[in-house]
């Protein structure tokens, strides 16, 4: 690849066991400290909070946030990344559909 300045992940966890997760994270962390610059795609708002440094929130093709991971998430006063996308990005109501499933799988 003769050392690109720019490596670009998209979901790259998708399908690995945890050891290979494992070093796919290390791997992240080593290029970083070697100055690449990573663009990691991943709808896996619990891996890209904690690989991520910096971040960009899309809502059908606009950007609603940006910036340092930890200063977004401040901004809107939540506690994590998945609780700020859901506050920028509210599509359906996923505690809705939730419930209504479980009442589904529950009745008798």
């Amino acid at each position: 690849m003769h050392s690109p300045a720019l490596i670009i992940f998209d979901e790259p966890l998708s399908g690995l066991d945890i050891t290979a997760a494992f070093i796919f994270r290390k791997l992240v962390a080593g290029l970083a400290e070697r100055g690449k610059a990573i663009f990691y795609c991943s709808h896996v708002l619990e891996v890209v909070e904690k690989l991520c440094t910096h971040l960009l929130i899309l809502r059908r093709g606009t950007i609603v946030a940006h910036g340092p991971t930890r200063s977004v998430v401040d901004s809107l006063h939540q506690p994590t990344l998945m609780d700020t996308f859901a506050q920028l990005v509210p599509e359906i109501d996923t505690t809705g559909i939730a419930a209504d499933i479980v009442d589904v799988l529950c009745s008798t």
